[in-house]
């Protein structure tokens, strides 16, 4: 059965690995990235899923820290790209 800690203490980690994955995801792609912390924390986790998925398709087992950085840079990248369309 799963306290109430561990599932806050889940939260935690998940929020505050989103929050490095996707800063150093913002670090990788020059140029302006206007990105409140919330869309920072947000573009990491799914620079996350997105990593492990991949990792999980070419190697057979969940990507790591850094494909985990490469798809927040993908995502970053993508949303760049999309603002300066408009």
């Amino acid at each position: 059965m799963c306290d109430t800690s561990d599932v806050l203490g889940l939260i935690i980690v998940i929020v505050l690995s989103g929050l490095i994955i996707g800063a150093l995801g913002r670090l990788a792609i020059p140029g302006p990235n206007p990105m409140t912390i919330g869309q920072t924390i947000l573009v990491g986790i799914g620079g996350s899923i997105l990593g492990g998925v991949v990792g999980r398709l070419l190697f057979g087992r969940p990507g790591g820290f850094i494909l985990s950085v490469l798809g927040a840079a993908l995502i970053v990248w993508l949303l760049q790209r999309n603002r300066t369309r408009r």
